[in-house]
């Protein structure tokens, strides 16, 4: 076209021509500029599961001192999220739900923003160079092994603890505070008195549960590690003191959520290093 103007000297091609090469100019300057300065921040959960999906927290910080962010699309794991606009000096934050497929230790990396801003002529793509690390436990299989635990369970029973809670025997009767549920009100002291009182109860401690790795009757790797983990998140759920042996490893029996992450990074790991 512009070999065409020089030749017929005809202005509205100059004008034509130059128009656009400064229609490409400004999308080729705002366009870079929109992805320039800008940081991403990604947050686990912290229980992740192989292959079942959950929500990654994703930050996106616009570190421009006068331009804002416009039509910014990231993308992670195959999934994108877009993020329409951020100003200047901001952050924006989303959640966008992936999928895991493996246990173990994983490096989320091959992470890209990208944009169509200004014209929606181009997609322009900017490589994120941090990486994020995060740990997937097993996945989590329903199986037959859970019911074993909870008939061993129910046979072996439960003692009374000295401490306070609302499950075993009237410990005494105290004064009402406030979130005490109302099936614990003791209606006839209360009539008596003329004030709200509380029953305080004892607590039950259930018998411990060790799960033996290597007693177990699965061949499968995979499929025994799945039920092992399903087996200890339903049993602590019911408040059962749970306990692994795996290879030289003893977790001692506890119900606390720290002693659940370290039994399940160990199931995670297993034979991992091989």
């Amino acid at each position: 076209m512009g070999i065409s103007a020089v030749n017929t000297g005809n202005n509205l091609i100059y004008l034509i021509v130059s128009a656009l090469l400064g229609f490409m100019g400004i999308s080729g300057y705002f366009g870079k500029n929109n992805l320039s300065k800008i940081y991403v921040f990604i947050e686990f959960p912290q229980e992740i599961y192989a292959n079942t999906s959950f929500p990654v927290k994703i930050i996106i910080k616009n570190k421009k001192r006068l331009l804002p962010i416009f039509l910014l699309r990231l993308h992670i794991a195959g999934h994108s999220v877009l993020f329409p606009y951020a100003d200047a000096k901001s952050e924006i934050t989303k959640y966008i739900n992936i999928i895991i497929p493996k246990r173990g230790q994983h490096t989320i990396r091959d992470i890209y923003i990208s944009s169509v801003f200004p014209f929606n002529f181009f997609t322009r793509f900017r490589h994120i160079e941090d990486t994020f690390d995060c740990i997937a436990f097993p996945e989590l299989k329903k199986c037959e092994l859970i019911s074993l635990y909870e008939k061993e369970r129910l046979l072996r029973g439960e003692k009374t603890s000295d401490k306070t809670g609302f499950e075993s025997d009237i410990v005494s009767i105290r004064e009402y505070v406030y979130g005490d549920p109302l099936k614990y009100i003791n209606w006839k002291a209360t009539a008596k008195t003329g004030a709200l009182k509380t029953k305080e109860l004892s607590s039950l401690l259930y018998q411990p549960i060790i799960i033996d790795f290597d007693k177990i009757a699965i061949k499968d790797i995979e499929e025994k590690i799945s039920c092992i983990s399903y087996a200890i998140v339903q049993l602590l759920k019911k408040n059962s003191p749970v306990g692994l042996k795996i290879k030289d490893k003893m977790f001692e029996p506890g119900n606390s959520r720290n002693h659940k992450m370290g039994m399940l990074k160990g199931l995670a790991f297993y034979e991992k290093n091989k």
